[in-house]
């Protein structure tokens, strides 16, 4: 994949990557989300939501509050979902040689999201008399500047990703040895221990929320038997 053909894709992870923490907030980033949109850009909707599904699994383990460091989901699930969607159906070690990636690309743009914040802390400091002292102009420019910074974080986190992981992947692929079904096999198990592990912390941690995944639960089936 050339650069001019990552555009679009480094795009897509800017605004989701935006959606993390800065704007809107809208959920768009979560990696079902990214990846299904992502694997759509490449013409694979199906695959962006197959990683998608997987990826989803595992960020549910992540729990993004405060000031606390976390995978950045958003541009990563794009990275992932273009990644598998671009491979041909039912190659084997495409899922985990994109999982991997995915994982990878999620670290270290939480890296970056980490440096972001002591950037945009750092322009606090130095603006923080005007701020108190009720200037409006400085307190739009501070968000404003931290939003397009984190913009163009997520489109650089993107852009590189793709560009390094795309060749690694396609090798990986080549030379994987086993067949495609244990090794997607594997990788389910493992999403799933993962989504089971954090189930289990919210149940015992918040209040009556078992009961409530229950009733969902019932609900979602009884929807789907009906249509």
């Amino acid at each position: 994949m050339t650069l001019l053909e990552t555009l679009p894709l480094a795009l897509l992870g800017a605004l989701l990557g935006l959606d993390v923490v800065s704007f809107p907030q809208a959920m768009l980033s979560r990696p079902i989300v990214a990846a299904t949109l992502a694997g759509a850009f490449i013409g694979n909707p199906a695959a962006g939501l197959t990683i998608g599904v997987v990826l989803e699994m595992i960020a549910l383990d992540t729990l993004p509050f405060g000031a606390s460091r976390y995978p950045e989901w958003g541009s990563a699930g794009v990275v992932g979902g273009a990644l598998f969607a671009a491979q041909p159906s039912g190659m084997p070690g495409a899922l985990p040689a994109c999982l991997l990636a995915t994982l990878l690309t999620a670290s270290i743009s939480g890296w970056s999201m980490v440096v972001l914040r002591r950037i945009i802390a750092s322009r606090l400091e130095r603006t923080r008399d005007r701020i108190e002292e009720g200037s409006r102009d400085a307190l739009l420019s501070l968000h404003l500047s931290g939003m397009t910074m984190d913009l163009l974080r997520a489109g650089l986190v993107t852009t590189i990703a793709m560009l390094i992981f795309g060749p690694l992947v396609a090798a990986i692929v080549a030379i994987w040895g086993s067949e495609s079904a244990p090794s997607h096999a594997v990788v389910v198990v493992i999403a799933a221990i993962v989504a089971g592990g954090a189930l289990w912390k919210v149940f015992h941690s918040v209040r009556h929320v078992l009961w409530f995944f229950l009733g969902g639960l019932l609900v979602w089936t009884a929807l789907l038997v009906t249509l």
